[in-house]
């Protein structure tokens, strides 16, 4: 079964807010967001070029480790005043960038295609992610950080109760996947807690994350309690990683074994949210009407290049015929181009890295027997890294895209004869991000969801509805990292736990004349009535 490649569209001759034709971004814009970079006097330049044409963007002015330096001692003297703030404070200036991300979303709609080649949907995804992140956090933070007290050796008499105490400064080092979600959304968090933020974006996205600080600072943000440096990940994101009290580190694998390592030695806590290769089964008794284009949306969202994304479909083998049937033609009729505005399906991979990785991909599979039922092929006619979506049939074990993570445009097929083999062929993997289930029996899916080793597992869902869930926490399992975001854990992370306990009356010692023997003997007894009340 094979399909004709996807359809391509034209870019429009008039651009959403105000961006030219040209793709460059407009100077104004620039000047007035690279000014909250934290470099040095005459700072190294680099060339941007947004991926939909290889035009360039703008020149970034790159920080120095020095600048890390100053960013980081800025930072800690701005996060005394910061956290001495009351919560409530903090949580209304979080609130309010929850309203000026939705009333400014079309400017930075515009900037985080221009960076990073998205679609607009797949860009308001992450609109959507920082309001939901903002709200979430601004109304349950100070439940989550709330100090809550527990009993002591001596019901009463003793008091114990624990608070929470930020660490200082959170070292952010965000990719350019998601250049508006991860360094922003990875930020509120931090901030309401108490801490200052020193964020490294990548540096093929750094204008949409200045664009998020430009909006904090106008929510009220303090200045200095957000600094934003500039340059590559080897110098200036170490320089990050081996500077601050907490390290959040989204990126890949490789480079988070390395992080930890460094994080490590300092003694300092991180977060890794680090690669997957996550599956979607269809069970038997799954509606396709749903399945297929929810398939379809997981597959290729962000041109593969989410870290959630299916890289593996498993479909039970009673639909698996009629599954494709519809699935390889959908996939064909994809829209592909560079457009900034709404009605495209997919846009363009972000460099000739990411085109290399995918096309040596399939190429590798094609070459040891892989059938490529729709895309395979790279559309330069539409822009200097686009690559069609592809589905391959016949991946085998010694194929590099059936276990190492594409991050591409790229899904494989697998036939499976029962939810034993699916489950099966799912945890057949290092990594442990996110999976999928599609199926009429929720309930059935839900006790398959449970045997599936992955952070995040989605029912009648590719992965928005996991990650939409701000209230429940999302990370990896095995290979895919440690610790988690949203959820109480994904703000609880960023603080120390603080004990302090009080004790009245009477010592935990021998008092009122008992030796020690009888203080001995008295405990054990009120120990063991204690156990028989049903006291903790």
């Amino acid at each position: 079964m094979t399909a004709s490649p996807a359809q391509s569209v034209a870019a429009p001759t008039t651009q959403p807010g105000g961006i030219p034709q040209s793709y460059a971004v407009p100077a104004p814009l620039v000047a007035a967001l690279t000014r909250r970079l934290i470099t040095g006097g005459r700072p190294e330049l680099r060339t941007v070029v947004t991926p939909m044409t290889g035009q360039a963007l703008y020149e970034l002015p790159c920080s120095s480790r020095a600048d890390v330096e100053v960013a980081i001692d800025h930072a800690r003297g701005a996060q005394r005043a910061w956290s001495r703030l009351p919560i409530e404070h903090r949580a209304r200036i979080i609130m309010r960038v929850h309203d000026l991300v939705l009333d400014r979303q079309v400017q930075l709609l515009d900037l985080m295609q221009l960076e990073s080649g998205k679609t607009r949907l797949q860009a308001f995804e992450e609109i959507a992610d920082v309001a939901l992140v903002a709200r979430h956090y601004a109304r349950a933070g100070g439940s989550d950080l709330a100090s809550k007290r527990a009993w002591g050796a001596y019901p009463v008499l003793t008091r114990a109760e624990t608070i929470r105490q930020p660490y200082g400064v959170v070292g952010i080092v965000s990719p350019w996947n998601y250049p508006f979600t991860l360094p922003i959304g990875d930020s509120l968090p931090a901030l309401l807690a108490g801490n200052a933020v020193v964020l490294r974006p990548d540096p093929q996205t750094t204008l949409t994350a200045l664009f998020g600080a430009q909006m904090l600072a106008d929510a009220g943000l303090p200045d200095g309690v957000l600094q934003v440096v500039s340059g590559e990940g080897p110098t200036v994101g170490q320089a990050v990683v081996d500077l601050a009290d907490y390290v959040c580190y989204t990126g890949s694998t490789e480079v988070g074994r390395a992080v930890a390592q460094t994080a490590a030695r300092r003694l300092v806590p991180s977060s890794l949210e680090l690669g997957g290769k996550n599956t979607l089964y269809v069970r038997s008794d799954a509606d396709l009407r749903r399945a297929v284009p929810g398939a379809v949306r997981a597959s290729f969202g962000s041109a593969g290049q989410l870290c959630v994304h299916a890289e593996r479909v498993v479909l039970h083998e009673s639909i698996a015929d009629a599954f494709l049937a519809d699935f390889v033609p959908a996939v064909a009729a994809m829209r592909l181009g560079p457009a900034l505005e709404y009605g495209v399906d997919m846009g363009t991979l972000v460099s000739q890295r990411q085109l290399d990785r995918v096309q040596a991909h399939v190429a590798d599979a094609v070459a040891k027997g892989a059938q490529v039922l729709v895309g395979g092929h790279a559309r330069p006619d539409l822009g200097p890294f686009f690559h069609e979506p592809t589905v391959l049939a016949g991946v085998t074990p010694d194929m590099a895209c059936r276990n190492d993570e594409t991050f591409g445009p790229v899904v494989s097929i697998y036939r499976v004869r029962s939810d034993e083999d699916a489950i099966a062929l799912a945890n057949d993997t290092a990594y442990g991000l996110n999976a999928s289930i599609w199926s009429r029996d929720v309930r059935a899916a839900r006790a398959l969801a449970r045997r599936i080793r992955a952070g995040t597992v989605n029912i009648n869902d590719g992965y928005a509805a996991a990650w939409g869930a701000s209230g429940a926490p999302m990370g990896g399992m095995g290979q895919s990292g440690l610790g988690r975001r949203h959820g109480p854990e994904g703000i609880t992370k960023y603080t120390e736990s603080q004990t302090i306990a009080a004790q009245h009356l009477v010592p935990i010692a021998p008092f009122g004349g008992l030796d020690d023997r009888q203080f001995a003997t008295a405990l054990t007894a009120g120990l063991k009535l204690l156990r028989r009340a049903g006291l903790r």
